[in-house]
């Protein structure tokens, strides 16, 4: 048997675990237990009974439980049982029916960057001397 580490694709919050504070993943992340923080990985698959209260980042998302915030998502699934509180960014969405998203839709063109913050008004003022 070959020793050394073992590298996960995916890891699990399983229903009886609580995070507070953000969440970054490297991998696919598996949310079946409550989030209160910001949430970003590769891939997201959120259980029924999963609670996430901040944004999310990733690259597909297949929400099923409550989000409520923001998310991005390039492929973003939402089923029947997901209820969405927030902004949605998306290339590609599919909407089950049944499935609630209370927030403004925002599709972005693939391949397309983030818009840049909008620009601050700076007033200029002439100094008498």
């Amino acid at each position: 048997m070959a020793t050394g580490a073992r590298h996960t694709t995916f890891s699990i919050l399983g229903s009886d675990v609580v995070v507070t504070g953000n969440v970054s993943a490297s991998v696919d992340l598996h949310v079946d237990g409550k989030i209160e923080g910001d949430l970003k990985c590769a891939n997201l698959v959120q259980g029924e009974a999963s609670e996430i209260k901040g944004s999310v980042v990733a690259e597909t998302a297949k929400i099923a439980g409550l989000l409520d915030g923001a998310i991005e998502a390039k492929t973003l699934i939402v089923h029947a049982t997901a209820r969405i509180t927030g902004d949605v960014i998306y290339e590609n969405i599919t909407i089950e029916n049944g499935g609630k998203v209370e927030g403004k839709l925002s599709h972005r063109r693939h391949g397309a960057a983030k818009a840049p913050p909008p620009l601050e008004v700076v007033e200029n003022k002439a100094v008498g001397i």
